[in-house]
């Protein structure tokens, strides 16, 4: 059995990309691989590419992150390469989609390629997802789960004890992602420690979000505290050390699928304030999304457990585990 795990390459001189379906790739694969299913990501620009690498290394499985490439060309392909399984996965829950009517657009043309093609499957990192398109549209969609490759243990990591206040609310700005409430909530968390706050975001894809980014400068500015940190995009594993270098992060987004910068934060021993929208998450993590003294309630406890890392660590690996068995009932 081969699996190939192919997303669109915006970098053309990355091996991997360090946008979230090039990190979600590579994550998946490695934990594939472990298990024993050989399995290789392919960033490709567009389907004539796959058509290519697919003639000269065919693969039994083939997976597209996101709807993307045109249902056509998806449909020759399945035409073409009779032996391959066909699938591709939608990588937001149904709350994202609003910002791309295309995805929506090829997630019901897919549906229709599924009734008319045995070797071709529409499905959903998201299982919340599957299972509304099922019941709306009377057709099967897939649950092919993010992996996240666990390599080592958690660091060791004493718990915040005084000093400046490092909180990292990351990821692309969105409006959907919330960062509005993040910031409000690390405000009220320093303001009650009485401690300087740097207060970190991603900079460098502002998608649809600048107003959000605006917000967040006039709540911060000139406050004598308080210094915002906008980093620069990175590369994974230089993101994974910043990641490291923070107290406690933020991801109360309004809707979400997995969200890789949460189980970031696991693998290095941070643990998040997240929303009901990221399931696996343990509860003891979870505030509501509208209420930035909750999200500051939550992170408060979270700053100050000893057992958060360790419970967001045994999270992360039951997850890992479901998820598994949900790509090998995918693959049989």
């Amino acid at each position: 059995m081969s699996v190939v795990l192919a997303y669109k390459n915006f970098a053309a001189n990355r091996a991997i990309s360090h946008i979230g379906l090039g990190v979600t790739a590579l994550n998946t694969a490695k934990s594939l691989r472990a298990a024993g299913i050989p399995t290789d990501v392919w960033p490709i620009m567009n389907a004539a590419e796959l058509r290519t690498r697919l003639k000269a290394t065919p693969a039994e499985h083939v997976v597209i992150s996101a709807p993307w490439i045109p249902t056509a060309e998806i449909a020759h392909l399945c035409s073409e390469f009779t032996n391959t399984r066909f699938a591709v996965t939608c990588h937001s829950n149904l709350g994202f989609l609003q910002a791309d009517p295309s995805a929506m657009r090829m997630l019901r043309e897919g549906l229709e390629l599924r009734r008319s093609s045995w070797n071709f499957r529409m499905a959903a990192n998201c299982e919340r997802l599957t299972e509304w398109v099922h019941a709306a549209y009377g057709t099967p969609c897939a649950w092919i789960p993010n992996l996240y490759y666990l390599e080592n243990e958690q660091p060791k990591r004493e718990r915040y004890s005084g000093g400046t206040l490092r909180i990292g609310a990351f990821g692309a700005t969105r409006v959907l992602k919330n960062l509005m409430t993040s910031a409000g909530a690390a405000l009220r968390i320093a303001a009650s420690r009485r401690a300087d706050l740097e207060f970190w975001i991603s900079a460098g894809r502002t998608e649809g979000g600048a107003s959000v980014l605006n917000a967040v400068r006039e709540m911060l500015n000139g406050l004598p505290h308080v210094k915002l940190v906008e980093n620069n995009w990175q590369a994974w594993p230089q993101f994974r050390q910043t990641v490291r270098h923070m107290h406690l992060l933020m991801q109360p987004s309004y809707t979400e699928s997995f969200n890789v910068v949460t189980a970031d934060g696991v693998a290095e021993g941070v643990a998040s304030v997240v929303s009901d929208a990221i399931e696996w998450a343990p509860r003891s993590w979870k505030a509501p999304v509208d209420d930035a003294n909750a999200v500051a309630r939550v992170g408060r406890k979270l700053l100050e457990s000893r057992w958060a890392p360790a419970q967001g660590l045994a999270a992360l690996k039951a997850y890992n585990k479901r998820a598994m068995q949900a790509w090998r009932d995918f693959l049989a």
